[in-house]
């Protein structure tokens, strides 16, 4: 059994963890290859009674298209047990109109199947017309234009409120790191003098949209994650466990010298999985 270090506090506390939100890309696959343990690690959840769920800033698929390509690494999960930065942006933006009297206006969109679904599943009508735009509402666009970037541009600079799915700078692919939503918002930002209001992690929406979806606390609640300025540094503050894993972008020298490091640091996640047996056992 490889060493797992127990970086904050104590482990007995693990036990009251009743979900744990998974980061995808660097934690369960690299690119189409999925990362040793995963099956085992949901098994073992659901074996406990405990919840969890995949939560991604990744906003260009849908949940059922995320869901498709997980079963093709023979990783069995539901539509349900997914959550992109796409659907946690329109969530939060729908519960703004429900509960702080947002205008239900039309949405222009720089994004791709994933944004484009979830905001009309959450109600929003889309436009591509910068005049008629309540929101314009950014994420990773594969196949992005000049016209798109433009229309975008004109709709915040009249008014529109300009929201961003997530902030990553860069894109994990198999040819190396590629543009993300952040560079494509950095853009926009350059263009609109504008900064977005963005959901996804390490913002508090991301995180509060996972819990609820579950119906846990902070303190019943562990997010694992490869990357600690994404995943582990937007957690930390409301409370909720933490726990890195060498599987991705940062280093355990990085997550021991952060401040405040995560709860746990795991080689992998079947070590995670014998960290959270061996406090079961306490």
């Amino acid at each position: 059994m490889r060493e797992i270090a127990v970086v904050s506090r104590d482990r007995v506390g693990l036990r009251d963890v009743r979900g744990v939100l998974f980061d995808m890309d660097g934690v369960i696959y690299v690119g189409t290859r999925p990362l040793p343990g995963v099956q085992q690690a949901i098994d073992y959840l659901t074996e406990t009674g405990r919840q969890f769920l995949f939560v991604t800033n990744n906003a260009s698929k849908t949940p059922a298209q995320f869901v498709e390509r997980l079963a093709e690494m023979d990783i069995h999960v539901r539509p349900d047990q997914v959550l992109g930065s796409a659907e946690a942006t329109a969530c939060w933006l729908a519960e703004q109109v429900t509960h702080r009297g947002w205008p239900r206006g039309p949405v222009i969109v720089m994004g791709q199947d994933g944004l484009r679904v979830a905001l009309q599943n959450s109600g929003f009508e889309l436009t591509t017309d910068p005049d008629a735009a309540t929101y314009a509402v950014a994420g990773i666009n594969f196949k992005l234009t000049y016209e798109e970037l433009a229309n975008v541009t004109l709709a915040v600079r009249r008014g529109a409120k300009f929201i961003g799915t997530n902030s990553d700078a860069t894109y994990p692919s198999e040819r190396g790191p590629l543009p993300g939503a952040g560079s494509i918002l950095a853009l926009l930002e350059t263009s609109t003098g504008q900064k977005p209001l963005v959901i996804g992690k390490p913002n508090p929406g991301m995180y509060e949209q996972a819990m609820a979806r579950l119906n846990l606390r902070p303190h019943q609640t562990l997010m694992v994650g490869d990357r600690y300025d994404t995943d582990i540094s937007g957690a930390i503050p409301l409370g909720i466990w933490t726990a890195g894993v060498l599987t991705g972008i940062s280093t355990r020298a990085e997550f021991e010298t952060a401040s405040p490091p995560p709860d746990l640091i795991a080689t992998d996640l079947p070590d995670l999985i014998e960290q959270l047996r061996q406090s079961d056992r306490v």
